[in-house]
This record gives structure tokens, C-alpha cells and sequence, in this order.
């Protein structure tokens, strides 16, 4: 049996922006998902999947036929798999999250990579970090149709990362710790939805939206700058920056907006939304002597709060 676990992730500047050429930075989360796997002589695959109450199997000929949504990602990665190395076999696979599916923090792109990673062990294919992102990848937009990729690089390549989308550039940020409180709203963010919305804003008013962009990914390049500087009051002030074009795009929400702004109250250098906005985290920068009392307050406004230590290590073999 092989056992794999991947990070999730938190999207610290560059959101809608990312999709449309433009970097992000983005950072692994100490939370993981664990994926076993295990050949059979068979041709069955045996999918057990605790948190969506999963507990299926399917002939390896059924992976050419539609899937069931929640089966989507962990079974396209086994036909792209299956496809490139032209290897067919019975599976069984089991997975284990330490973080829910309902946070914002990448759980699909965690276990996509896990899976092609222990899938690679498995079957004693070498692939390197580049060819194991581009198998993802494809895997992603074979789902959804549209994707950047940066949960996926964060889940194989760890740390906080600046990324431009399609993995067109991936680099390290030289960050050990970073001084971040997450927030979950409570509501799980339609992330396919505002993209599309993005989308249709700039179509219909593309100078508007684009210069929103061009202004993100100035953040962007700032941002990293002095979160290698360890200046996290500055950092705070470019997240304020980033929040502020976010609500430009009408991607924000009430709750979203009520908790950064008891954040920024009690003492936060800076707050934004995480993700693709309507809901999921939100993330605040604080000192040590005040984050208790942001923790706190976002709390009284009825917001979890999510405790992860970033950046963290890439996918692995355990």
C-alpha cells in the first residue's frame, strides 16, 4: 500500500486576476489530505471517500462513461493516469482530510495531486514536480473548463509561491512563517459562478476590468517584495489595496465584509477575502499581541476560526 498526502491552500493576493494571465501568491497550508492506495488483480476500482459518504466501486471500462460528481476529480486522475502510461489495473483508494471540503482551502486540487503522485509510486513511474503539475492541470480543466492551476502548485510544490497562471511562472517566496489568521464565513463559495461573472464583466466592460487587473498584479509584485522582508504591516496595507479592487469586481459579501472589518477594528494591519469571494475564509495579518483579540472578535461574529500553520511542505510520500 502506498500512502501520499497533499496541502491545502489560502490564495493571499491576486484572486480573478490570476485566471486572466495575471500572478498570484499563493501559500500551502499545514492542513493535508492522506490517500491511500492499493493495487488489485481485478479490474475493479474501490473508492472509499469518508467525507462525501462514499463508498463505491466501478470497472476500469467505466472510466471511459460520465461520473458522478463527487467522484469527478479522484476518477478523471485515474483515466489521465491510466491514458498517459498506458497502464490498466484494479484500485482500491481511500481518503482522509484533516481540514473539510467546505472551506475554500483547495481540497479537489489536494487530492487530484495526491492521487497522480501515489499513482506514479504505485506503478514505479518517475515523474518530476513540472509533469505531475501538467497532468493536474489537465485533469482540472477536463473537470471544470477553466482553472489557473495555483491550488494545484501549491498542493505539489509547498511553501508560498507567486505563480502566473497555467504554471507559466512557479517560484518560492523566502518566507518561513507567515503571521496569518483565517476566517471561515460559513457559507461555501460558488467559485465556477463568480468566475463567470468576472468573466461576463469583462467582456462587457473590458478597460474597467482590466485595469482592476493590471492594479492587482502591481499589489501582487509589491506583495512580494515585503513578505520576504518580514514587513507585515506593510503587507496588511496591500492586503487592505487587494480587498478594495476585489470589491470593485463584486465578488466580496456581507459576511465577508463584517468580518474583515471587525478584523481591521481589533487591531488587524490588514484583511481580505481568500478564494474566489461570496464566502469560503477570509484571512487577516496581525501581530503577536493582538491576534488573540482578532481571533476573538471574529469569532463573536460568528466566524470559524481555522487554525493552520503557512506556509507548509508540498505532496509526499509518508
Amino acid at each position: 500500500m502506498i500512502k501520499v498526502s497533499a496541502p491545502g491552500k489560502l490564495m493571499l493576493f491576486g484572486e480573478h486576476a490570476v485566471v486572466h494571465g495575471r500572478p498570484c501568491i499563493v501559500t500551502a497550508v499545514d492542513a493535508r489530505i492522506r490517500v491511500f492506495l492499493k493495487k488489485r488483480e481485478d479490474n475493479k476500482i474501490f473508492l472509499n471517500i469518508p467525507d462525501l459518504n462514499l463508498r463505491d466501486f466501478l470497472l476500469i471500462e467505466d472510466l471511459d462513461k460520465p461520473f458522478k460528481k463527487e467522484m469527478k476529480f479522484v476518477l478523471t486522475a485515474i483515466k489521465n493516469f491510466f491514458e498517459k502510461y498506458q497502464i490498466k489495473s484494479g484500485l482500491e483508494i481511500e481518503t482522509k482530510s484533516e481540514f473539510s471540503m467546505e472551506f475554500g482551502l483547495g481540497s479537489s486540487s489536494a487530492v487530484t495531486v495526491a492521487i497522480i503522485k501515489g499513482l506514479s509510486e504505485l506503478f514505479g513511474i518517475k515523474i518530476t514536480k513540472r509533469e505531475l503539475f501538467d497532468l493536474a492541470y489537465k485533469t482540472v480543466l477536463d473537470i471544470q473548463g477553466v482553472g489557473s492551476g495555483f491550488d494545484l502548485a501549491a498542493a505539489i510544490y509547498g511553501g508560498a509561491l507567486y505563480f502566473v497562471t497555467a504554471g507559466k511562472t512557479i517560484k518560492k517566496i523566502k518566507v518561513k512563517d507567515i503571521p496569518l489568521i483565517v476566517g471561515y464565513t460559513g457559507i461555501k463559495a460558488d467559485t465556477a459562478t463568480l468566475v463567470k461573472m468576472v468573466n461576463r464583466k469583462l467582456k462587457e466592460s473590458p478597460r474597467k476590468i482590466n485595469k482592476i487587473f493590471n492594479e492587482i498584479e502591481k499589489i501582487v509584485h509589491l506583495a512580494k517584495i515585503e513578505i520576504e522582508k518580514a514587513n507585515w504591516r506593510r503587507v496588511g496595507e496591500l492586503m487592505n489595496l487587494n480587498q478594495n479592487r476585489l470589491r470593485e469586481l463584486g465578488v466580496s459579501s456581507k459576511k465577508l465584509e463584517n468580518l474583515i472589518a471587525i478584523a481591521l477594528d481589533s487591531g488587524a494591519y490588514g484583511a481580505k477575502l481568500s478564494g474566489a469571494g461570496g464566502g469560503d475564509c477570509m484571512i487577516a495579518i496581525a501581530n503577536r499581541k493582538n491576534r488573540k483579540s482578532v481571533e476573538k472578535a471574529i469569532e463573536k461574529k460568528e466566524g470559524k476560526i481555522i487554525k493552520v500553520r503557512i506556509p507548509a511542505e508540498g505532496v509526499k510520500i509518508e
